[in-house]
């Protein structure tokens, strides 16, 4: 789409979360057909400060966020409270756009796809990495033949990262990035391989990778560093999806292997950068063995190049204003959003099973999700009790009483009093 999506009335949205929700303020632009409306958050003081630069209303209660005149809700709140959240606003007869994890236990997602089809309302799954210009590039290979059917793939997301920037990002003992177990966060490795490849996961083997904390004494994280996922993809094929925070790198990449060559991201900027392969016997008359290139978005790469997250961010807002305006749900629906969320909590199931395989069910057949309409299995502090699962294959590791002490002075030095 070439014209200016703001020929039309513009969508009125609001947003809830103004610490990453000020990206999806600032695209809420004429180039998309959004309009910012309003803003929701319970840090009152940031929520006020970030109003007023906006310009918008601002809540600290989300019903009431929901009265407002508004058509849409981007969910930017924290990683694990999404479903909820999502389920509300599409009750309230809202659109929805819903980033990170779609859902944190199996039942929650099963409510919250029912609900998307009892809403007749848009939902998208804001996963922003399959918008950079070079996962485009890949999407378009793939889907012209260049590779033939896909049989194996590889998707990496590791957030190497100082421990002092990550106290700074997850105030307070219970903050969900200190409990997330590392399969939960697998989006951004597998939701590009899936729209590359138009594949949905069935099942998913995996092992937790524990790293003793040589790089800080100050670790408060309670959830296993690393986790290896094996996932079987409705076509046979199977992806192997590696994260989360392990010291040794902070790398993204994506390699598709495919009957007749490979595709995949490459160095040195793995936002751009695409590598073809075809061996020698299988690749066609005058075609080379081996190119690396620079790819780019064919329209709006001025606008994409300026956003966060390699354009994604940019992007994520576009569809879901050209999902709102066509009346069709994007690609990133529910039932996919769902099943990457399902991938992470199976794949946790499958590492205190020591590598066990576990079903990802087919969130569109009603039969099918029955078994996990109550399954509310979930390693977070806020629903501990029997039959819940440990944040850890070491089981609940209290973290030292020096490295609380020091965790809690950086909080304060934030302004994090909790």
């Amino acid at each position: 789409m070439t014209q200016r999506q703001s020929d039309k009335h513009p969508i009125r949205v609001g947003i809830i979360g103004v610490g990453r929700g000020q990206s999806f303020a600032r695209g809420a632009t004429d180039t998309v057909g959004m309009k910012l409306v309003a803003l929701c958050d319970t840090w009152k003081e940031k929520l006020e400060q970030v109003g007023r630069e906006y310009g918008v209303a601002t809540y600290t209660d989300y019903h009431r966020f929901l009265e407002h005149d508004m058509d849409a809700v981007i969910l930017a709140n924290y990683s694990h409270e999404h479903a909820p959240f999502a389920i509300k606003a599409l009750q309230a007869e809202k659109h929805v756009m819903s980033e990170t994890a779609a859902c944190k236990t199996l039942a929650e997602g099963v409510a919250l796809c029912r609900a998307v089809e009892a809403s007749g309302r848009i939902y998208m799954f804001a996963e922003n990495y399959p918008f950079s210009s070079a996962n485009q590039e890949l999407r378009r290979l793939y889907r012209s033949g260049e590779i033939g059917n896909v049989t194996y793939a590889e998707g990496e997301y590791n957030h190497a990262a100082e421990e002092d920037w990550r106290l700074g990002i997850s105030p307070g003992l219970n903050h969900w990035r200190n409990w997330i177990p590392p399969t939960y966060y697998c989006s951004h490795a597998l939701a590009p391989l899936m729209c590359i490849t138009g594949t949905m996961p069935v099942s998913v083997n995996a092992l937790s990778i524990v790293e003793e904390p040589t790089q800080s004494p100050h670790r408060v994280r309670v959830g296993d560093q690393g986790g290896l996922i094996l996932v079987r993809m409705d076509n046979g094929a199977v992806f192997r999806i590696l994260g989360l925070q392990l010291s040794s790198v902070h790398r993204v990449r994506y390699e598709i292997h495919g009957e007749r060559g490979l595709i995949a991201t490459a160095e040195p900027n793995h936002w751009n950068c695409v590598r073809i392969h075809h061996e020698d016997w299988l690749r066609d008359r005058g075609q080379p063995l081996d190119r690396t290139y620079t790819a780019d978005w064919p329209e709006h790469g001025d606008l994409a190049r300026k956003a966060g997250h390699g354009g994604g961010d940019f992007w994520t807002n576009f569809h879901f204003a050209r999902a709102i305006r066509s009346g069709r749900q994007p690609y990133l629906n529910v039932y996919r959003g769902v099943a990457m969320a399902a991938v992470g909590v199976q794949a946790w199931r499958s590492c205190l099973e020591d590598g066990g395989p576990f079903p990802i069910p087919d969130f569109r057949r009603k039969t099918a999700c029955r078994p996990y309409v109550a399954d509310h299995w979930s390693p977070y502090p806020e629903d501990a009790g029997p039959g819940q699962p440990p944040p850890s294959t070491r089981g609940y590791v209290k973290p030292g009483s020096d490295a609380i002490r020091y965790a809690r002075e950086r909080w304060r030095g934030l302004g994090y009093e909790g």
